[in-house]
């Protein structure tokens, strides 16, 4: 009652106070204290009650009653205690710190990679890459899709791998794509000494060359964990704009996401919506799993949160990796807070705006410039009229640009809806 409470009136304190390791702790150390403390007086409430005056039953009786009442109070400490030390090897496992906590331009850029290790696989491999690029003030947020079959991608002259690919990430058997950059740093670790996740790394320094954008932080989680986080919850609700196949490619169709309105998925469910590629391109995939973290995104909150703890930290631990510090997550999460109450913008770079075998570059820079210079217009004052403008009889204000309906769109919720 009191977390939820501190998540209701404070989230930065709550949050802050559940991501620190000495102070989990400390407060672990506390609760154990207090239930032994509470079964201590429950103990002494019983001795001092005289149970051995009363008569063989109501003695019995009086002292069944005690002992069931201290283990329940002491079972709700323990299950209390079980929720912190979850959220300890919680922030242990996963939260490896590392990233650049400072703002680029007034925004943070997060790399989102959505991992498939399957068993069709060597290592684990993104086919999911999205920046989420999120103003520090408003939390207005743009999310940039990349193709996973796009070549050529070019490495910064700080990239290790600038060197060895100076002309973009090429091969003349055209599997040069640039999901397979993941592989690659990961199979030349000697290129990276010293990095935990190399592979991870050197796609953030890929994407960044692509876009032009400065990458903060970089979250890896297997479509798996995916899978269990959505569970974690309860699923989400969301408008399904299309039949979606279960299963198909190399394995037999076995069912399928049906379309409807604000249809309630499991995470199975929102997994083969996000991922399956049957009788769908790479670009129709990209657009799917946008709208399922825009679904996510408007679901998931503070009290949602601390009521699910243990079942979304559990998920969560089946996230590869993130380099988002703990003492970043309250901010983070204050952003998401700001975020889902705004439309999210969306572009991708896929056919017609990009060619994935032949990518022209400075189009996508100048594409991811002028959408994020877009998405901050809006939460700029208007000017006051000059007093020319109000008094002449032959001014007219100036057309503004309305914004695009089609996939590389200002809302990402009417591209979703069903």
């Amino acid at each position: 009652m009191f977390a939820a409470l501190l998540a209701l009136i404070l989230p930065q304190a709550a949050l802050a106070v559940i991501t620190h390791g000495p102070t989990l702790m400390a407060i672990q150390i506390v609760i154990i204290a207090l239930g032994l403390g509470w079964v201590a007086l429950i103990v002494d409430a019983w001795r001092l009650a005289h149970p051995w005056e009363l008569q063989r039953w109501g003695r019995l009786g009086f002292s069944v009653l005690s002992l069931a009442v201290a283990l329940t109070i002491f079972g709700g400490f323990i299950a209390v205690g079980s929720m912190v030390s979850a959220q300890h090897d919680l922030t242990t496992t996963v939260f490896g710190g590392g990233g650049d906590q400072v703002a680029k331009h007034g925004r943070y850029n997060v790399l989102l990679l959505g991992g498939d290790a399957g068993r069709d696989r060597v290592g684990l491999r993104p086919d999911s890459m999205t920046v989420a690029s999120v103003d520090a003030d408003s939390g207005r947020t743009v999310l940039i899709s990349l193709p996973r079959n796009m070549q050529a991608a070019p490495f910064p002259s700080y990239s290790p791998l600038h060197a060895r690919f100076p002309h973009g990430f090429r091969c003349s058997d055209g599997s040069c794509m640039l999901n397979a950059i993941y592989t690659y740093a990961s199979e030349h670790r000697d290129l990276y000494p010293g990095v935990q996740n190399p592979g991870t790394q050197a796609t953030k320094e890929a994407i960044e060359g692509v876009t032009g954008l400065t990458i903060n932080y970089w979250v890896l989680i297997d479509l798996k964990g995916f899978e269990s986080l959505v569970d974690s919850v309860g699923g989400i609700n969301m408008d399904v704009y299309r039949r979606v196949p279960i299963g198909g490619g190399s394995t037999k169709i076995h069912g399928y996401v049906e379309a409807g309105k604000n249809r309630h998925l499991n995470g199975y469910e929102a997994l083969w919506f996000a991922r399956s590629r049957s009788d769908s391109s790479d670009y129709d995939r990209m657009v799917r799993q946008k709208c399922v973290m825009n679904a996510m995104l408007n679901q998931f909150d503070p009290i949602t949160v601390l009521t699910n703890f243990n079942k979304i930290a559990a998920a969560s631990q089946e996230v590869v990796a993130t380099d988002i510090p703990t003492s970043e997550i309250g901010p983070m999460m204050d952003l998401a807070l700001k975020a889902k109450r705004l439309p999210l913008s969306s572009v991708a770079m896929m056919p017609p705006l990009i060619n994935p075998n032949s990518p022209d570059f400075t189009l996508v820079r100048q594409t991811v410039e002028k959408r994020i210079e877009t998405s901050e217009a809006i939460d700029r004052p208007v000017a006051e009229p000059t007093p020319a403008s109000t008094t002449s009889a032959t001014a007219k204000p100036k057309p503004t640009a309305s914004p695009s309906r089609d996939a590389q769109t200002d809302d990402l919720g009417k591209v979703c809806s069903a």
